[in-house]
């Protein structure tokens, strides 16, 4: 796009490679002419961080601009000192995308040759193997990206096509290109950014969103097996309380349950009491709900103003420029600052991970709410007609839910509170964004799979009642679970369906007839 803007949509489709990142001749022009400018300044000797100096502590040190390519070589090298299991293969993708996104803006004065080699990568789908720990986020995700750089280099290893390891130097020798050597101002320009936290975040950014939204179809299903009170969806209440997440689930819910016979109806005006000789009348029927039916509005609105500012920030730092030093061509001025500090996605990134685990809350206490008997409205324990005793039903599938949320409840220390000097006390604070970005991307994989549990109670719990009576969106919801997973007639192994369903519910194509429903006009309401 010309202003260099790119939706999270569109970035999450070109880290899924469903999608090709095309730069705008703005992008192109603003590349170069800033690379145009670093040459001149080094040409002129001028004194520029990482370029003509040494790193960190050691930028006392002046370096002539004959070893360009040593030193910028030198700084990935010492920083490739990445462990543990590789990142995953779509969070290098985003990766790449996010430092592309940024360098090209024109304040970077990377080579044009190195972008243009980035996306052909991306084109290719070319990833290199990125250790996910060894980062602070404080001047950017030096680490990972280094590895990113070294394997640009020709070294390490990388992936083809999601293919198995090989070296960097065979993929280069079959793809018929030659590595690139770093110099002047492309390895630091490669290293010295949160592009890595940022990737990350934009893919958690768009999974989050598609969570709350499968979270609001799955509360108006369980709703309606409980033959819950409409009333409480009303938008009415929403708007004496107007956080904009709330206001946005009341919409969602009461336009989505218009059409349901199996809520309980709002009425303008409620019943008259009736007589009472003795002053009172016990054991009346409840006017209102537990809190997982009546508070949905107000729990799932909550997490969706979490996730919307999370999503907000994640789209600000895509747009940023993120290394040091910047280079302003058209006022002739480098200058030194400290960009690279990741602490806003560090912030929302930890905020997004409670909010998540909210959310992963909220489905297991309803998942335990619907497969009770004694709480379920006449459906069978966990969901099993047939003999129960004799077969479990979602017994099993109940308490994996339960355990999720246990295990979700143990990481939810945040990381950005967690600084530690380090780097001879020159980065005497550090954000550590990229292990908050990490760990929320964990924590929604663990909350698909609570959702999917959910989903296969509730659509066998809705073949147990009457599906006619569900409102369109709640039997669509059904009807798309059951295209994926059979019912559950006899006891069998539910780890498989479970993966599967969490994974297809993941998947922005797959999941998107769902999402559709959301994204309609709203029902006029007939009362």
């Amino acid at each position: 796009m010309s202003d260099g803007s790119r939706t999270l949509e569109e970035i999450e489709k070109i880290s899924l490679g469903r999608q090709k990142f095309v730069l705008s001749l703005e992008e192109k022009h603003a590349t170069a002419k800033a690379h145009d400018f670093l040459c001149d300044a080094i040409d002129q000797r001028r004194r520029i961080y990482g370029v003509t100096t040494g790193y960190g502590p050691l930028a006392t040190t002046d370096v002539d601009p004959k070893q360009s390519a040593l030193l910028q070589q030198n700084l990935v090298y010492h920083l490739c000192s990445g462990v543990g299991e590789p990142l995953a293969h779509t969070h290098v993708r985003a990766m790449m995308v996010a430092r592309v996104a940024s360098l090209v803006r024109g304040h970077s004065g990377a080579n044009p040759l190195l972008i243009e080699r980035l996306l052909a990568w991306l084109d290719a789908d070319v990833v290199p193997e990125v250790p996910s720990r060894g980062t602070v986020g404080a001047s950017g995700d030096l680490t990972p990206l280094a590895h990113l750089a070294r394997a640009l280099s020709g070294e390490g290893r990388v992936s083809l096509r999601g293919g198995s390891w090989i070296s960097s130097a065979d993929a280069h020798r079959y793809l018929g290109w030659e590595p690139l050597v770093l110099q002047g101002k492309d390895a630091i320009a490669l290293v010295n950014g949160t592009s890595t936290t940022a990737g990350i975040a934009a893919l958690n950014a768009t999974v989050a969103q598609r969570a709350v939204k499968l979270s609001t179809l799955l509360v108006l299903l369980y709703s309606e097996l409980l033959e819950g009170h409409r009333e409480a969806f009303h938008p009415l209440i929403g708007q004496l309380r107007p956080h904009p997440g709330q206001r946005q689930l009341h919409q969602w819910l009461w336009s989505l349950s218009a059409s349901s016979e199996a809520l309980i109806p709002w009425k303008p005006t409620s019943e008259p009491l009736s007589d009472m000789p003795s002053d009172i009348a016990q054991h009346q029927p409840l006017p209102q709900d537990a809190y997982t039916l009546r508070c949905a509005p107000q729990a799932l609105g909550a997490v969706w103003d979490v996730v919307e500012q999370h999503a907000q920030t994640v789209r600000t730092e895509l747009e940023a420029v993120t290394d040091n030093p910047l280079l302003f061509a058209d006022d002739s001025l480098i200058l030194h600052g400290g960009n690279f500090f990741g602490q806003h996605l560090a912030f929302a990134s930890d905020h997004l991970n409670n909010a998540l685990i909210q959310m992963a809350l909220y489905s297991e206490r309803r998942i335990a709410r619907i497969t009770d008997p004694l709480k379920n409205k006449g459906l069978p324990a966990f969901m099993q007609p047939l003999q129960t005793g004799l077969h479990s039903g979602f017994m099993g599938a109940q308490v994996s839910a339960t355990a999720l949320v246990a295990e979700l409840r143990s990481h939810a220390m945040p990381a950005s509170i967690q600084s530690i000097p380090t780097n001879a006390d020159n980065q005497d604070i550090v954000p550590l964004g990229t292990i908050a970005a990490r760990r929320a991307s964990a924590s929604l994989e663990q909350l698909y799979q609570i959702l999917a549990i959910e989903a296969l109670v509730l659509v066998q719990g809705a073949e147990l009642k009457n599906t006619h009576s569900l409102s369109r969106a709640s039997q669509a919801l059904c009807r798309w679970v059951r295209d994926i997973i059979p019912p559950l007639e006899q006891d069998r192994p539910l780890s498989e369906d479970i993966s599967k369903l969490s994974q297809v519910l993941a998947d922005p194509d797959h999941v998107a007839p769902l999402i559709m429903l959301l994204d309609l006009h709203p029902q006029k309401d007939k009362g």
